[in-house]
């Protein structure tokens, strides 16, 4: 299954200044080729859920086989991964993966971090440390889950890392920009981020004003919407459609979609013509 969209994007090498408390962000303009590969679009339990006897969790439809949510951006030869759920390994070997060069992490809960051990091969492949940005509280959260990865004295054959401490502010990779956006999930923050036209937000049911700015423009966005039922912590089908509608982009992709939301093809009828339920080897080129 493969849906692709070809159009040109255009990406930014950043120049950022401060006025106050805000930043104005000039952007000097060139064009690359990307794709984006949906690795997972599933909520933390996945589609099956273990012994649900529904009929999404019973359906045949490859499109509502749904691993833990996760995407993998490629740029001109730069593989960039956000988030390493617990299915990281299956993604990588579903896809036939042999290149990561760095890992973003959205936030610190497991179904987002839980396969950070398999960068392994990567290590060895390219005999390097994997570069990881995340927030100073993720970091936090990886230390813990991942004390054997920071030990003074490490195992032989443990994951390595490079950690890089980010907040909002843009930051580079390589010669590739990356925008940070704080949504809020319930009560934790979390983060988004805008790579050139390409904007992915998960887990989350609130986004400040000041915060959706850095999404205007977007050509191409990813919003979580958990059901279509309102929840305490993610956003429902309704309030995505709602947040894709309000930023216009030329396609707006649903991702860490639960069994609740029902089966991909029923739902699929009731969206809006550039509103798509995102699946699972989905990818899309710019």
């Amino acid at each position: 299954m493969f849906d692709k969209f070809v159009a040109p994007i255009i990406f930014a090498t950043l120049h950022c200044e401060k006025f106050g408390n805000s930043s104005i962000v000039k952007f000097n303009l060139r064009e690359f080729q990307v794709r984006v590969t949906f690795l997972g679009t599933g909520t933390s339990q996945g589609v099956p859920v273990i012994a649900c006897p529904c009929q999404v969790c019973r359906s045949f439809d490859p499109r509502d086989k749904r691993l833990r949510s996760s995407v993998m951006i490629e740029e001109n030869g730069l593989s960039i991964v956000i988030d390493t759920g617990p299915d990281f390994r299956t993604q990588m070997l579903r896809e036939h993966v042999t290149n990561v060069d760095a890992i973003l992490f959205t936030h610190e809960h497991k179904d987002h971090t839980a396969g950070l051990d398999d960068i392994r091969s990567f290590n060895y492949l390219k005999q390097r440390p994997m570069d990881v940005y995340a927030e100073e509280a993720v970091i936090r959260s990886l230390k813990m889950e991942f004390a054997y990865v920071f030990a003074e004295k490490k195992y032989p054959g443990v994951p390595q890392i490079e950690v890089h401490s980010i907040g909002t502010e843009p930051f580079m990779i390589r010669d590739l920009t990356i925008i940070p956006i704080r949504a809020i999930h319930y009560q934790l923050p979390v983060l988004g981020f805008r790579i050139g036209d390409f904007t992915y937000i998960t887990d989350a049911n609130y986004i400040p004003g000041d915060e959706k700015e850095k999404i205007a423009g977007t050509r191409h966005l990813v919003i979580s919407g958990l059901r279509k039922q309102k929840h305490i912590s993610h956003f429902s089908l309704s309030e995505a459609i709602e947040l894709i509608n309000e930023f216009s982009p030329k396609r707006g992709y649903i991702t860490h979609i639960s069994h609740q939301m029902g089966l991909h093809e029923e739902v699929s009828r009731e969206l809006p013509p550039n509103v798509m339920l995102a699946y699972d080897g989905l990818k899309i080129e710019f």
